[in-house]
């Protein structure tokens, strides 16, 4: 006789989608890991507005108290909200995000020395006319 294997035990913290086209906001949600993103939660921890407001801030809200209360409950995180609570002080920075920020410097780098040759050249250019 089979038995069946709940594999849905543990519990996920993680971001559920809400919003509409082009402007999405995320719920940061407690539910079971084997559950659909926007279905069955157990508890909303807090929000996430991706999108940048008119001082270039992206906002983050999150009760404390029900995220140390769910993590001692054993709930995991999803990678993306490893990473918000990373940059909250909650946890430790996660790795990827340290990475994201890496590339980011090591292009906007690139990006000034490609305007510095570009104008180097252009000042060439015209004292060569002249």
């Amino acid at each position: 006789m089979r038995r069946f294997i709940d594999r849905s035990k543990h519990l996920m913290i993680r971001l559920s989608l809400r919003g509409c086209t082009n402007r999405p906001f995320y719920h940061i949600v407690v539910q079971k890991n084997r559950s659909p993103r926007d279905k069955q939660i157990k508890d909303q921890i807090g929000t996430f507005d991706p999108l940048v407001n008119q001082f270039g801030e992206r906002i983050v809200a999150l009760d404390f108290d029900k995220l140390r209360y769910w993590t001692g409950m054993n709930a995991k995180c999803s990678t993306p909200v490893l990473q918000l609570l990373g940059l909250s002080g909650f946890y430790p920075i996660h790795p990827t995000t340290r990475l994201q920020a890496m590339r980011i410097q090591k292009k906007g780098e690139e990006e000034k020395l490609r305007k510095q040759s570009n104008s180097e050249e252009k000042t060439q250019e015209a004292a060569q006319e002249k």
